[in-house]
């Protein structure tokens, strides 16, 4: 065969050396001229076809289903069943490769990721990939930069300080350690003083006070470069055999002092290697003023596409950021509001927030829920201004539809909250459908979360007597639907200016359907997948069908996040998924899941008969 077959397009790029060359010693090329039929229904096929050149149009009956085109592979399926059950027709001109059938039975027997990739279902892919992906994350973890694994800033104190003086500085800034500059020396020079040291200036009997710290520093700094591989701090650690590196530059001339970024404790280097997330924790709940929280801000951010890239799933990293910026948020919000405020309200969070689905950053979601009976501060508008003002200081802009704990109509007591949701219910206009929908996902960030509970319970509990208005709400899956929709486009192979907007074709349709049942049969879960799993317990969803939507949303949800962290890298916006950029894997498992879609979408019409809507 040709030395030219692309092992690097799946399924084939899982293959071993001798695997390769096993396809290489049972592969022939095969010309079809525009027409020719590849395979028939009931058809026993003899190869597995490898396209080249050219594309392949696969028919069920006269229905268009699917188009093959360079790299991709058909019928494995077929291969393994027997018999074709679909027809494939060159629609063009096609060049392909033509791999045996003894072949591909073999390599399917040696190895379990290739025939899993090849002819399993959606979630046995996934699951393939995600094995796969794991075994990168360690490895890319190591290879971060020290910058990226959280430096302590470190004080500096003078020789010339006395023991008592530099405790004080302990116990000020919860520090264990300090750094001592002595300007008398010649050079000037650096040291570090901690708590080992203090022991030793106890044992040494002189009075405290009268002691310079200087006499008891580590005048040999370990130092590491803020660039420098975490693998390297770890061996200078090890090597050295300290437990604290000072994150330092060079020293710009000979016989200056370096330019101290702060230290990295052994701790932390080995927090970051197992969770990153404690160093952001750290720097939120010590941060004493609003401009400390714009790091670890930025940090959550960080860490998102250094948990992607070693190769962590998308629905632990999702659950993962909720968490942090609930964090984030709620020392936010105590730093700007009044003790007595915080102890009789609830801040919440709505949205993909509320859902613990926001990777990224994006639009703030939130509000306010008053104890009834509780007078609120005088200045509650201003305090919620500043709030918002310092999430979007942070990188969260404001939400274009002003849901936001600043607006008047998204703050309120808990018994005007309940009222305002019973009256959205009774007749509902279309913008009280969506606010209905948004409260739907509210999560308690901050305060007495028994305030939102009532409130959620309140909705939960008079939607389903409303067969007409469940119906209205479920409506809005076909929102986005055109004649001429990204489905048709995909199989058609749109050119590479066409962009999907994952969104739309296939994020919102799973988490609004999901939603609507959730709200039609009481279904307390805030998170799209933990609704799912609710759901399919009470038996309100086919269990092979929950799975798949579980699937489908975090692979969604995968592909928007690689296009979010490219866009964030070009510094653009991010404009949707180039499907013919995708790789061959990518674009069969988004035809997978757009079929996934398309099946609940026809189950939520016959459960809420949206026909009639």
């Amino acid at each position: 065969m040709p030395s030219a077959f692309n092992f690097s397009a799946s399924p084939f790029d899982c293959l071993t050396a001798d695997e390769r060359q096993l396809v290489r010693d049972h592969v022939d090329i095969a010309y079809f001229r525009e027409g020719d039929v590849l395979l028939q229904p009931g058809e026993q096929p003899a190869h597995l076809f490898v396209l080249i050149k050219g594309h392949v149009h696969q028919y069920n009956g006269d229905e268009l289903v699917d188009t093959c085109g360079p790299d991709d592979c058909f019928d494995g399926r077929a291969l393994v069943a027997g018999q074709a059950s679909s027809r494939f027709v060159a629609a063009e001109e096609v060049l392909a490769y033509q791999l045996a059938r003894e072949a591909v039975t073999e390599l399917i027997r040696r190895n379990a990721t290739f025939g899993a990739l090849l002819f399993a279902d959606l979630s046995q892919k996934l699951s393939a990939l995600a094995e796969r992906g794991s075994q990168r994350q360690m490895q890319s973890l190591a290879m971060a930069r020290v910058q990226q694994a959280g430096v302590r800033p470190v004080q500096q104190v003078d020789a010339a300080t006395d023991v008592v003086a530099v405790v004080r500085v302990f116990a000020e800034h919860r520090t264990d350690h300090v750094l001592v500059r002595d300007d008398t020396h010649t050079p000037p020079r650096l040291g570090i003083f901690t708590t080992t040291g203090l022991q030793r200036a106890i044992l040494q009997g002189t009075p405290l006070q009268q002691l310079p710290v200087g006499r008891l520093a580590s005048w040999q700094l370990v130092t590491v470069a803020p660039q420098a591989w975490l693998f390297e701090a770890q061996a200078t650690m090890i090597r050295h055999r300290v437990r604290r590196l000072v994150v330092a530059d060079a020293p710009a001339e000979e016989g200056a002092l370096p330019r101290v970024h702060g230290t990295l404790d052994q701790v932390d280097l080995l927090s970051f290697l197992s969770n990153h997330s404690y160093l952001i924790t750290r720097e939120i709940l010590e941060a004493t003023g609003l401009h400390a929280l714009a790091g670890p801000a930025e940090r959550i951010q960080q860490l998102v596409g250094l948990l992607h890239g070693g190769g962590t799933p998308v629905g632990p990293i999702a659950r993962l950021v909720q968490a942090l910026n609930a964090q984030l948020f709620e020392r936010t919000w105590r730093l700007v509001a009044p003790d007595d405020l915080v102890a009789h309200s609830c801040l919440f969070v709505m949205g993909s927030e509320g859902r613990g689905e926001q990777l990224l950053k994006t639009d703030q979601d939130n509000g306010l829920v008053l104890a009834d009976g509780h007078a609120p501060p005088d200045d509650l508008p201003a305090v919620c201004e500043r709030f918002s003002a310092a999430l979007a200081g942070f990188g969260y802009p404001e939400c274009p539809g002003r849901i936001m704990v600043n607006q008047p109509a998204w703050r309120a007591s808990a018994g005007e909250w309940v009222q305002r949701v019973r009256s959205w219910l009774l007749a509902p206009t279309a913008e009280q459908l969506m606010s209905v929908a948004i409260l739907m996902d509210a999560h308690a960030v901050c305060g007495d979360a028994r305030l939102l509970q009532g409130v959620r319970t309140a909705l939960l509990e008079a939607a389903p007597d409303h067969d007409a208005l469940l119906a209205r709400f479920a409506g809005a899956i076909h929102a986005f639907d055109g004649g001429s929709g990204w489905w048709t486009r995909l199989l058609t192979r749109a050119d590479d200016a066409e962009r999907l907007d994952i969104k739309k074709a296939g994020l919102f349709p799973i988490v609004h359907g999901v939603r609507a049942l959730a709200l039609a049969h009481r279904i307390g879960a805030t998170g799209t997948a933990e609704r799912i799993e609710a759901l399919a317990a009470e038996h309100r969803l086919p269990a092979e069908l929950a799975d798949a939507l579980v699937d489908s949303l975090h692979f969604f949800m995968t592909l928007r996040l690689r296009a979010g962290l490219e866009a964030r890298r070009l510094g653009q916006p991010a404009q949707g998924i180039a499907v013919s950029r995708l790789s061959t894997l990518d674009r069969d498992l988004l035809k997978d899941t757009l079929e996934v879609v398309r099946r609940f979408k026809a189950l939520l019409d016959q459960r809420f008969r949206l026909d009639l809507v």
